[in-house]
């Protein structure tokens, strides 16, 4: 069998290979024990937010993110799994993948993982229970663009990427240092899943790891961390559970790849 066969076999998953891209079918949890070495973790997992108490949370993505909750919404409103963990059960769970991803995750590698104002602290804590060094926080500014609930409340305008490394962190030979706050508004006609991010946004992350390096993403949505690897010459590794943005992920790098 082949390296491809092997992994589908052994952790019951489907793989499609595009380019210098694996896209993978599967849980994570089941995926990620059978991968190989990576140069950098990027990451966007569900946030499982939305709410204050467990009756919010358990919602659909769809009544929880998008305003109104109506199925007549924009085609990128199509709903996912994994978003409907209570907060003590979804720390739970981000150590576990976490400390998975870990032992992937190549000495001094960077790892990058998206949240919003309610994981926050949640989020700080698994990580560094995963394993890893926590070294800080990148707030995404989403601009004025961003919605607030109503007036007399501050906009929701930024999330933030949680980042650290794999052990000690070495001088960078490749770049950096690199800006401590983005700022990149989301174009709706642009996303092609519910909370994709921003390819240009991505494109500067993805910059933390090594030139040709390997960007593992275990929540690919849509693959905009995939299509900023790509664009930027390094490969990629995604794993989605959903079969619906699988399929969306791998047309995305197709059409990347034919205007490469």
């Amino acid at each position: 069998m082949n390296e491809k066969q092997v992994l589908e076999q052994a952790a019951n998953c489907e793989v499609r290979v595009i380019g210098g891209a694996t896209l993978i079918r599967g849980d994570a949890l089941r995926v990620l024990p059978h991968l190989s070495q990576v140069d950098a973790l990027i990451t966007d997992p569900p946030y499982s937010s939305g709410g204050m108490v467990r009756s919010d949370r358990m919602q659909s993505p769809l009544q929880k993110y998008v305003q109104g909750g109506s199925s007549e919404a924009a085609a990128h409103n199509v709903n996912f799994s994994g978003d409907n963990r209570d907060q003590r059960s979804w720390t739970f769970w981000c150590t576990a993948w976490l400390s998975l991803a870990r032992q992937l995750l190549r000495p001094g590698g960077y790892s990058m993982v998206f949240t919003d104002w309610r994981q926050l602290p949640a989020l700080t804590d698994a990580f560094q229970s995963g394993g890893l060094v926590w070294r800080g926080l990148v707030p995404w500014d989403k601009t004025n663009s961003s919605r607030a609930p109503h007036k007399g409340y501050f906009r929701h305008q930024c999330e933030y990427v949680v980042w650290g490394s794999n052990g000690p962190l070495p001088v960078a030979e490749h770049g950096g240092p690199w800006p401590g706050l983005v700022s990149q508004r989301v174009d709706h006609r642009e996303k092609l899943h519910m909370t994709g991010k921003p390819v240009e946004m991505m494109g500067q992350f993805v910059q933390a790891a090594p030139p040709g390096g390997v960007v593992l993403d275990p929540f690919m949505g849509s693959a905009s961390t995939g299509v900023a690897a790509i664009r930027s010459g390094r490969r990629f590794i995604g794993i989605e559970q959903d079969a619906h943005y699988l399929d969306v992920a791998c047309r995305r790098l197709e059409r990347e790849l034919c205007n490469v």
